[in-house]
């Protein structure tokens, strides 16, 4: 029978399998999953499971070839249901439970052996149908800037499909929807920092891209964060026009330390400045009130 710390190393092989499945471009394994697929890896667990986990953490407990201790319980089902299943304590029981059905019964009766067999391989077609009829087929709809035509960064936008008031994520790939097309029609909701949110109906077998308009403040401030503007008196005056006075920016810090809070003077005094901590925030949530000047956003230290 397993250890406990054997089915994490076959799990940590399954979140491998799992990602892959969504950048099929990845053709690697744990030692050469790069900072990027690291991020990558960060986004899909927030988008699929609603958890997160630090950078720090994958450096720690997966990027290693052998764990000598368990992580904590509460990451352990983060990463189970990643791979589809309910939990750690889940995972544990299933795959002990194939282990001990695959465990050879000595004197087996031939008849019993042909009949335990023979139900096997009934078994295994009715699966195999049962797959082929109800698989789920993908439709891939690209998102594109609605006035350059330029694919929106797959990073920038998220998507959901709602039904009966549920909202289910929707995986963004290469800048394209993966959307499930066993029904006619489906309503997604698309939201991003620096787009106007959008609701679309799509229908099945549609392929046309979906456009969705720029919104000019946070594109302005999107610059300001990642470009290498040396004018500093331009940037104070733009910065000024398109920051609301009663401006509030939280900024979630790196391995779960909290956040910092920040007003429009401290704030504005990191834009004024580029440098490369600036470049490497991310910003995830942006709002503008009634004059539609940025009165609030929320970034991610990466």
């Amino acid at each position: 029978m397993r250890q406990p710390i054997e089915l994490f190393h076959h799990l940590k092989q399954e979140v491998l399998l799992t990602y892959q499945k969504h950048y099929p471009y990845f053709e690697g394994n744990w030692k050469t999953f790069s900072s990027q697929d690291i991020q990558n890896l960060i986004q899909l667990i927030e988008t699929g499971v609603k958890q997160t986990v630090s950078e720090k953490w994958i450096y720690t407990h997966l990027k290693p070839e052998t764990n000598e201790k368990l992580p904590r319980k509460d990451m352990l089902d983060i990463l189970s249901q990643l791979v589809g299943y309910s939990g750690w304590d889940e995972y544990v029981f299933k795959h002990k439970a194939i282990e001990i059905s695959a465990t050879p019964i000595a004197k087996t009766n031939t008849k019993k052996r042909r009949f335990w067999i023979g139900g096997a391989v009934i078994l295994g077609a009715a699966i195999v149908v049962y797959v082929v009829k109800f698989s789920k087929t993908t439709q891939t709809i690209e998102v594109k800037n609605a006035f350059t035509n330029a694919p929106i960064d797959s990073e920038e936008v998220k998507a959901v499909v709602v039904e009966n008031e549920v909202e289910t994520p929707v995986t963004i790939v290469d800048s394209k929807l993966q959307l499930p097309s066993e029904k006619d029609s489906a309503t997604i909701v698309l939201k991003s920092p620096y787009y106007k949110d959008k609701t679309i109906v799509v229908h099945k077998e549609a392929n046309a891209p979906i456009v969705l308009q720029p919104d000019d403040y946070p594109m302005m401030l999107k610059g300001f964060m990642k470009s290498d503007i040396k004018d500093w008196q331009t940037r104070k005056e733009q910065l000024q026009m398109i920051l609301a006075d009663d401006l509030e920016v939280i900024v979630l810090l790196k391995d779960n330390l909290g956040a910092e809070y920040f007003n429009k003077q401290e704030f504005s005094e990191r834009l004024i400045v580029p440098s490369v901590a600036l470049k490497k925030m991310k910003v995830v949530d942006i709002q503008s009130n009634a004059d539609n000047k940025i009165h609030f956003i929320r970034i991610i230290q990466e």
